[in-house]
């Protein structure tokens, strides 16, 4: 079994997409005004709207906006350059900057527009290199 995309379910679909493709650099593929994906090396990050849910039982499956326990992780050649280029962008979206923790990566941590953690992370141990080498040279 392998993890293919994780989806982002949104009321706000423009605007995280936006906001998706701004910090990843990856243009998003909108297959409908519904639905958009963005493919990385690894995997997809996949955004529909609230008017999908229809397709998955309706609108009590999934609710944009409340999610608390998820965190979305996208591993970058260096997070301190990460952190230079989009801080001016992200504003009120930072939550910790950039830190390096226990297990050896250095982390950018920040929400996007729906309030969803995504981490930006570069492995600096070399611990921690090893447990991703190959994924990025």
């Amino acid at each position: 079994m392998n993890l293919v995309s994780i989806r982002i379910i949104t009321a706000n679909i423009n605007d995280l997409i936006k906001f998706y493709e701004h910090i990843t650099g990856v243009p998003a593929v909108k297959y409908t005004p519904d639905f958009a994906e963005l493919k990385t090396q690894s995997a997809t990050l996949a955004i529909g709207s609230t008017n999908t849910l229809q397709f998955f039982g309706g609108d009590k499956v999934a609710q944009s906006g409340h999610n608390r326990s998820t965190i979305i992780e996208f591993r970058v050649e260096d997070v301190e350059k990460e952190y230079e280029r989009l801080a001016n962008y992200l504003g009120n979206y930072i939550v910790q900057k950039p830190t390096t923790l226990p297990w050896g990566n250095k982390s950018l941590l920040i929400r996007d527009p729906d309030g969803n953690l995504v981490n930006l992370f570069t492995p600096v141990t070399k611990e921690a290199i090893k447990k991703f080498d190959g994924e990025i040279n």
